[in-house]
């Protein structure tokens, strides 16, 4: 599973960024499809986005006198129904990256409990109230925090086009510290902004208990022979924490399970 999860990130990710020439001459693809939104984290900016994202888009509706965008919502609240946070672990390019990122030889560090609920604050603060009562109506996530935009966006953007470079300033240095520290800190803790910033994440989590993929649980069939606990990279109890909020459907602690006493099932049922 581990390795047809893989494939499937990768293809996500190439299917949401299928004009990577455009990172040569810094053109960026205006078409039909960027009037929908991808399911993961991937900036509208980036020259080799075909969709828009979806926590951009809910901003930039909010800037423009405080409207609400029925349609970014909706979209990321139905996908959220059906996948729950499988998005993230699934479908998501800067949860594939993070992933990756934590593969680099390293100390290993557990993330403390208490900065998972970091991400609410960031999308009530960020997300909905800052786009609109900022003077400018400006995209606050987008604008002061995400490195996904400054990673796929800004620096290639600022690398071919000159014209860019000379609009750098205070928030340009902000955003970089930002991507940094992120960085260090996904090489340091397993998906450290899909648990502690990623606005989107946050609601995908929420979802989570709800959707119609879900991570089934059999007491019954269960031997307690520790192992689902061992492998979480989320460091869950998938015994008692398979509906939470942070877990990404990552399928290690299914993959391990001698019982079978874990499945991921589609339907939720009592069984």
């Amino acid at each position: 599973m581990k390795f047809s999860r893989r494939l499937i990130q990768f293809a996500a990710t190439v299917l949401s960024n299928p004009f990577a020439a455009n990172f040569f001459d810094g053109k960026l693809y205006r078409g039909g499809l960027k009037n929908f939104c991808a399911p993961g984290l991937n900036c509208w900016s980036c020259p080799a986005a075909a969709w828009s994202c979806p926590i951009g888009a809910m901003q930039t509706v909010a800037g423009t006198g405080g409207k609400f965008s029925f349609y970014a919502a909706g979209f990321v609240i139905l996908v959220g129904l059906f996948l729950g946070r499988a998005v993230c672990g699934f479908l998501c390019p800067f949860g594939l990256l993070q992933e990756l990122l934590n593969k680099i030889p390293s100390p290993k560090k557990k993330l403390p409990r208490p900065l998972t609920g970091v991400k609410y604050f960031v999308l009530i603060m960020f997300v909905l109230i800052l786009p609109v009562a900022l003077p400018l109506g400006e995209p606050a996530f987008c604008e002061f925090i995400c490195p996904a935009g400054l990673l796929e966006a800004g620096l290639p953007l600022i690398a071919v086009r000159e014209e860019y470079r000379d609009l750098l300033g205070k928030i340009f240095a902000l955003k970089l510290f930002v991507l940094v520290a992120v960085i260090v800190a996904c090489v340091l803790v397993h998906r450290f902004f899909c648990r502690v910033l990623c606005p989107l994440g946050a609601i995908y989590g929420l979802l989570n208990r709800y959707s119609f993929w879900q991570l089934k649980f059999s007491a019954q069939l269960c031997v307690d022979c520790g192992r689902c606990r061992k492998v979480c990279p989320l460091n869950l109890d998938p015994t008692r924490e398979n509906n939470s909020a942070e877990c990404v459907r990552c399928n290690r602690c299914v993959d391990v399970c001698p019982s079978k006493a874990l499945r991921q099932k589609f339907l939720r049922d009592d069984r």
